[in-house]
């Protein structure tokens, strides 16, 4: 049951370091080595990419809530923000999850690529925003929340790669917008994961210590890495340049892309 222990509790060091210095939950890095663990485990190949998305947006639970802390601390959370757009985090991404077990594995894979290279190019080719731009009204902020949830449940992100541009074009600064991102992917985690467990309910052939599709050998050391190592990501983050920290995420989305699209083929 937990052979893979060390690779769990490594890819979570790793995610949790990336989740504190960009605001991300990591399920683009995670997903795809979740999956290639889970099918050299022997799990049913249907199930696979969905048990990793199941278990990675799970994880983000507990990931955004140590980064949060870390960027709360720094002053860097704008709470006004996340309250406009809980309520449409929730709907989407529930319903974003919900309907993750309907779609073919394949036509998942592919969109999970597109949603990375959209996010990465949107991150490095965003300007600077106009000056008078501002933040739009309530029930706006509510509607992206859930176009942002519905798409981040999709890919298991915490939705910072849609989350970060759209607040950085409205004229939030970088650190603040990063911070506010990490706040978001509590709740998004939140819905998600009970999205994820209901879908997958009473699936034949998934394997033991399994909720729904979440896998929960891999969830725990996943944790254990990820809540040591935000904290020191954060600081990383209000200590480096806002301009390189796009570079940097950009760079890193990019890299992560191209692995999933080779590995289709």
């Amino acid at each position: 049951m937990t052979e893979w222990w060390y690779a769990y509790l490594g890819l979570g060091a790793a995610i949790g370091f990336f989740a504190g210095l960009l605001g991300i939950g990591g399920g683009t890095a995670m997903v795809p080595v979740l999956a290639f663990i889970f099918a050299a485990k022997g799990f049913p190949a249907e199930y696979v990419l969905h048990m990793g998305l199941a278990t990675c947006m799970a994880s983000i639970l507990f990931t955004s809530a140590s980064s949060v802390i870390s960027h709360h601390r720094h002053g860097a959370v704008n709470w006004s923000i996340l309250r406009s757009m809980v309520p449409g985090i929730l709907a989407g991404t529930l319903g974003g999850a919900l309907l993750v077990g309907a779609i073919n594995t394949r036509l998942l894979s592919v969109l999970f690529t597109a949603f990375v290279y959209f996010a990465a190019t949107r991150m490095l080719l965003s300007g600077k925003p106009e000056p008078a731009r501002s933040l739009p009204g309530t029930r706006a902020m509510s509607v992206a929340g859930a176009v942002i949830g519905a798409l981040s449940s999709l890919a298991a992100i915490a939705g910072a790669v849609f989350t970060v541009p759209f607040l950085v074009k409205h004229n939030v600064r970088m650190h603040e917008a990063i911070g506010t991102a990490a706040a978001v992917g509590w709740p998004l985690a939140l819905a998600g994961t009970v999205g994820f467990v209901a879908s997958g309910l009473g699936r034949a052939g998934l394997p033991e210590h399994t909720i729904g599709f979440v896998y929960l050998p891999a969830l725990v050391f996943i944790v254990i890495g990820s809540v040591a190592t935000a904290p020191l990501g954060a600081r990383v983050a209000h200590r480096t340049r806002g301009t390189m920290l796009k570079i940097i995420f950009a760079i890193f989305l990019y890299l992560l892309a191209t692995r999933m699209l080779f590995s289709f083929f």
